[in-house]
């Protein structure tokens, strides 16, 4: 309490003086803004709780960098030599796996769209005609070149569906255009192509990425990363707030230039509030928990730039406490100095009290 006396208003330290000596007796609870009856406690909606220690787990500060999920991440690219023709798709967009991403053009393609028209022709003649009607070797001949001919536009990375399409069009589609298709569901987060350009088999043109999940990649000294288990849990801060994440592994190689040691997070990011190349604050939890004074983060307020509890004091008055804080973990604050085991504090409505100090400072009601 002398902590504090030195920082209180006039008025303030006139007040706890006078109700210290008896005096003001009968004043004291209308001139008092911390002194609140029935009614005015139950107005400021003030709750009461006994201060404990409670068990904390220890965490580990690190720097983190937001990644992509390379689980979730697909890299789409042509399997025959192409030149674009049309996009479909385009940086941003969110995709659905079947979904055309841009038009394409091959003459490989052009001549096996061909070859599988004539051999589906050829089948269906035979097969119509049936085994006994023709050799067992042509028979075979003709099936295996149509099935061949499917494999090859398979490979070039035609859906059966697309396949199918051909065949309906007739000789009208073999003019070697092709759609290619997603994959797989995600957002297009690279197309770093252009229109008329030719593309060699491999070449990336588009980066998909579900973004329900991303990891976050944490620096930690090699002596840190070995207190570190799989499946431990993380908070990541950013944004303004606390996001619960998952340890996925950590790296048994130290990075030589950084001389530290990645570890991998898994972060939930269905509310997209995570980017890839993002900057963020890791705490991950290690070892077992430790016994620690703490009250939940709104019942520390701001007075005069001093972390501030409200003790109760009995009979509906209040006092405000300075006392120093620790680190904030899952809304609880850590209480090191001004809070004593066992006081009544208020853990529910201290901001309806510091807002009547300050009224009455202000010579308000």
């Amino acid at each position: 309490m002398n902590t504090f006396f030195s920082m209180r208003p006039a008025w303030v330290l006139a007040l706890s003086l006078a109700l210290s000596t008896g005096g003001m007796a009968q004043e004291a609870p209308s001139n008092n803004p911390l002194t609140l009856d029935a009614a005015a406690l139950e107005s400021a909606n003030i709750a009461l709780a006994t201060a404990a220690p409670r068990d904390v787990a220890d965490e580990l500060k690190a720097p983190g960098e937001v990644k992509a999920d390379a689980y979730s991440t697909v890299l789409v690219s042509p399997r025959v030599e192409s030149q674009v023709l049309a996009r479909r798709a385009k940086l941003g967009d969110v995709v659905k796996a079947g979904q055309p991403l841009v038009e394409l053009s091959s003459v490989d393609v052009a001549e096996t769209q061909g070859a599988l028209i004539v051999a589906e022709q050829d089948w269906q003649r035979i097969a119509a005609l049936g085994p006994q009607a023709v050799s067992a070797r042509r028979y075979n001949e003709a099936k295996v070149q149509r099935d061949q001919a499917r494999a090859k536009l398979r490979a070039y990375g035609l859906s059966d569906g697309q396949i199918s399409g051909l065949l309906r069009a007739g000789s009208a589609g073999a003019d070697g255009s092709y759609d290619l298709l997603a994959p797989s569901s995600g957002r297009v987060t690279t197309d770093d192509f252009l229109v008329g350009e030719r593309v060699a088999p491999g070449r990336m043109l588009f980066t998909l990425v579900k973004e329900d999940t991303v990891w976050v990649e944490a620096r930690l000294s090699p002596a840190d990363a070995e207190k570190v288990e799989a499946g431990g849990s993380v908070r990541v801060l950013a944004h303004d707030t606390a996001l619960p994440g998952t340890v996925v592994q950590r790296s048994h190689q130290t990075d030589e230039r950084t001389r530290t040691a990645p570890v991998r997070i898994e972060v939930d990011n269905r509310k997209d509030l995570l980017h890839p190349g993002e900057l963020v604050e890791v705490r991950l939890t290690v070892g077992g928990n430790s016994s620690k004074l703490v009250v939940p983060s709104d019942a520390v307020v701001l007075l005069q730039n001093q972390p501030t509890v409200f003790v109760s004091t009995g009979k509906g008055h209040f006092e405000p406490t300075a006392v120093v804080t620790g680190e904030t973990r899952s809304g609880w604050v850590e209480i090191k100095e001004g809070l004593q085991p066992g006081a009544k504090y208020v853990r529910q409505g201290a901001f309806a009290l510091k807002a009547r100090l300050l009224r009455s400072q202000l010579g308000e009601e």
